[in-house]
């Protein structure tokens, strides 16, 4: 197939998608409606997208992209959901089912610790005490009444080794997010999409409750009244259209707006595998992700981090960073990505050589990103934490 950017260039005429792009670039608030033209822009307008896009993200953000080095904690795999592009999912007495146990807890964060890293990714299932009977007799065997308790002694754990956590335990209310604010740097929650539709009979979420997009939207929202950084972002590839990527962009802005908290937004591609519902299922190509990446820096502004896993797209580092991207997520010298194990994280220093290539320097920020490192984002439990982890980092970069 041949490449969109390989087509003549767009005229520079006033089309409707030039307009877009020239109030983007003013910094006027675009529309859902923006949104949903840019996103679905010709392939002739791509490279003015793209174009746009890397503007805004240098003269916010500059040539500048971080990752953030961490130890990926899977505290249990154990979820009452069932989404059909899931392979990290099990129920009890599932081959590959399991529970951490404190010591591994400990043990892993020593050594992510030991390896320079400075999150710990801590990543669950949603709620499976709610479904499993097995489950919530471990928890009583662990001392604990719930999962967000026994996170919450991980998060413990975790500090005491020397990282900061960032939780990302599925649909959590207020009270849970509340508990966990002490002793976590950042938390996320993805909204994946905000159309009701992927919960209807046939789609993705049909028997995935914590996927309802008013739920999840909720919570962003009591993340931002609660002072949390949080991250969030959308799944492409799992039955939505192009224009419900756009509307969800729109919906992450508006909580943004109200709170001010969303200090990331990742843009994620669906991958294939053999062993899930969706093994057949296509998956996003290149100019998906690219159109989701420039519109997200187009709606969400230049100083908005915008983010694309590499282990996901390998081949792709190059044109995520000329479609506006700032930042590569988290990524581990010590544990796989057990939400998609099948792709290995990047060597960091190969990747910070291609960056260096495509014109970018590549550089080290920890769970929270710098502009929320201030008193008003950070519990005073984990700030001194925050603070000393960061002017090392700062120290060990200049």
């Amino acid at each position: 197939m041949a490449s969109p950017l390989a087509a003549e260039p767009a005229e520079r005429a006033h089309t409707p998608t030039r307009d877009i792009l020239d109030r983007a670039l003013a910094h006027d608030p675009l529309s859902e409606d923006d949104a949903v033209a840019l996103i679905e822009c010709s392939d002739r307008e791509l490279d003015d997208l793209m174009g746009a896009a890397a503007d805004l993200r240098d003269r916010g953000k500059g040539r500048q992209v971080t990752y953030s080095r961490k130890v990926f904690l899977p505290v249990t795999n154990l979820c009452r959901d069932r989404c059909t592009y899931c392979t990290f999912r099990k129920d009890p007495g599932d081959p590959g089912a399991w529970t951490m146990r404190p010591e591994e807890i400990a043990a892993w964060s020593r050594r992510g610790h030991e390896l320079g890293c400075k999150e710990a990714l801590m990543c669950l299932g949603d709620k499976p005490e709610v479904a499993f009977r097995e489950y919530r007799a471990t928890l009583e065997e662990l001392g604990v009444r719930s999962t967000i308790e026994y996170v919450a002694r991980a998060c413990e754990i975790a500090l005491h080794q020397g990282l900061l956590p960032h939780t990302n335990a599925g649909l959590m209310t207020r009270e849970e997010m509340a508990l966990l604010r002490p002793l976590n740097a950042s938390m996320g929650l993805m909204l994946e999409n905000i159309s009701p539709r992927l919960r209807g009979r046939g789609g993705v979420h049909q028997a995935a409750p914590d996927k309802d997009p008013a739920l999840r939207m909720k919570m962003i929202d009591e993340a931002g009244e609660l002072k949390i950084p949080f991250t969030s972002g959308i799944l492409l590839g799992i039955g939505e259209t192009p224009a419900e990527r756009a509307q969800s962009l729109i919906a992450i802005r508006g909580s943004h707006a109200r709170h001010g908290h969303v200090q990331e937004v990742i843009i994620q591609n669906f991958r294939a595998k053999p062993e899930i519902a969706m093994a057949d299922a296509p998956e996003p190509d290149a100019f998906d992700m690219v159109r989701a990446i420039a519109t997200a820096r187009l709606v969400l502004g230049p100083k908005a981090n915008v983010q694309a896993p590499p282990n996901l797209s390998p081949n792709q580092i190059e044109l995520f960073l000329r479609a506006g991207i700032n930042d590569w997520g988290g990524i581990s010298p010590l544990s796989k990505d057990y939400v998609n194990p099948e792709a290995p994280w990047p060597h960091i220093e190969r990747l910070g050589e291609r960056c260096a290539r495509a014109g970018f320097a590549l550089g080290e920020r920890l769970a929270i990103y710098p502009e929320y490192i201030e008193d008003e984002w950070l519990d005073p439990a984990v700030a001194t934490n925050v603070r000393a982890m960061w002017a090392r980092t700062v120290g060990g970069q200049s």
